[in-house]
């Protein structure tokens, strides 16, 4: 990978786009540090640091998507949550409308007007979250504890919440423009990119705070077994999202004129996570629901006391068998709905192909089918396994929770976008520097 690096910056073109994409990236760092107007910079401070010592992860899992912006109340503080929001229900939308399923089906142009209802949903999303974190600033709910929580937005005018709304709106329609300027300019996909940034962002801060309340060696060993532990699942992460069921297709030999065409072998990959980081970000977004429900309510009811009791903390047993069936739930449903064999063992028979010793149409999609549902089973084990083994193997180092900086959602997203983004050097690499058969 570093080679891979070196190379790029030696080639004059990949030097300029890779120097594009870290000034575009000092850009959206910079813009994740500059408050909204109207709010109290001393006191949110005063919050945060009382939230990091409380482990309040309520709002963790958006917190982690805007590299602490969220908790800052930067101008950034929505992130790419908004857009990551839209594509996921554009993309579940396709297979329920057929008008957005046709879109698909046109190729560049109907992509083209699908990312366009995805920016429209996305500032429509980021009115509605940052009305929603707005609200909860006023009413001091967004740090419960802090003393000087109701006193984050002095100004509770009506002007004032308008203002921070426009900003926080502007701020997600910002960081989209940087995405796409990285993938249009850049190396690698800019959205990935800027995510995979945000959630490194919060890596030396929670690794320090590990090393500050450890107890052995001055908090050294606690340090040096979390880093160690991170490679070894940076590694076994690699391995799975690396490993592939490749179904061989052969296509048929046909006479057009005096020309042959066909006639050549290639394979289907089906990967073993290939449903991606999605079902552990739905599982996660789906569990904060009661938490948030149940900080919102007033009084002491019983469903409140049990919410709270078994689904605010990280490490209950009932939250960790939830978060793991919910893991086997959505990534069964998101590959059901991604993969469709039907259209691909029709495209395989238009085209003459066929899987040896599988008749082609519908014995063929049955056959993807079973063989689909028979590798995501060891898939959605492993997302399962990758969220919760971190969570319950570095609870005694810092107070660990879900949303730890080595648990499942963020190694799962910086090992894909740092995987993909180096096969995209390399490709580019490759072109550049091909000698072809002759030399």
């Amino acid at each position: 990978m570093l080679t891979a690096f070196a190379r790029a910056f030696k080639t004059p073109d990949l030097r300029k786009k890779l120097l594009f994409t870290l000034a575009i990236i000092v850009l959206y760092r910079l813009g994740s540090h500059i408050p909204v107007p109207g709010v109290d910079y001393q006191n949110v401070q005063i919050c945060v640091d009382a939230a990091s010592k409380g482990n309040n992860s309520l709002f963790g899992l958006v917190n982690m998507f805007s590299g602490g912006a969220l908790l800052q109340i930067t101008i950034f503080a929505l992130g790419i949550m908004p857009y990551i929001t839209a594509s996921i229900i554009l993309q579940l939308l396709t297979v329920v409308i057929p008008r957005l399923e046709a879109l698909k089906k046109e190729g560049q142009s109907g992509t083209a007007k699908i990312t366009q209802y995805t920016r429209y949903l996305t500032v429509a999303l980021a009115v509605l979250q940052g009305t929603g974190l707005v609200a909860t600033a006023r009413s001091g709910a967004l740090f419960s504890g802090c003393r000087v929580a109701n006193e984050i937005v002095p100004d509770q005018s009506i002007f004032t919440t308008v203002v921070m709304v426009v900003t926080m709106t502007a701020g997600t329609a910002a960081t989209m423009w940087l995405g796409e300027l990285i993938t249009d300019r850049g190396i690698g996909n800019g959205m990935s990119i800027l995510m995979f940034i945000s959630i490194a962002a919060g890596f030396p801060g929670a690794l320090w705070a590990i090393k500050e309340s450890g107890k052995l060696a001055q908090g050294w060993i606690e340090f040096g077994t979390v880093i160690l532990i991170g490679f070894v699942m940076v590694g076994l992460v690699v391995f799975v999202e690396q490993a592939q069921r490749r179904i061989p297709v052969q296509y048929a030999k046909r006479m057009i004129g005096r020309r042959s065409y066909g006639g050549t072998s290639t394979y289907i990959p089906l990967k073993v996570n290939q449903a991606g980081v999605i079902p552990v970000i739905f599982a996660s977004s789906l569990l904060y629901i009661p938490a948030l429900v149940a900080q919102f309510s007033s009084g002491t009811s019983g469903w409140k006391t049990w919410i709270e009791a078994h689904f605010v903390k990280g490490d209950h047993p009932y939250y960790i068998a939830t978060y793991f069936l919910l893991i086997v739930f959505f990534a069964f449903f998101y590959v059901a709905i991604s993969f469709n064999p039907e259209e691909v063992a029709d495209n395989m028979k238009k085209y003459g192909g066929f899987i040896p010793g599988i008749r082609a149409g519908r014995p063929t999609a049955e056959y993807l089918s079973y063989v689909l549902n028979r590798i995501t089973w060891p898939g959605s084990l492993y997302l399962g396994l990758i969220a919760l083994v971190p969570t319950m193997a570095l609870a005694g180092f810092g107070g660990a929770n879900q949303n730890f900086p080595f648990g499942g959602t963020s190694i799962l997203i910086i090992v894909g976008v740092g995987l993909e983004t180096v096969k995209q050097i390399e490709s580019q690499l490759q072109q550049r520097n091909y000698e072809g058969f002759l030399r």
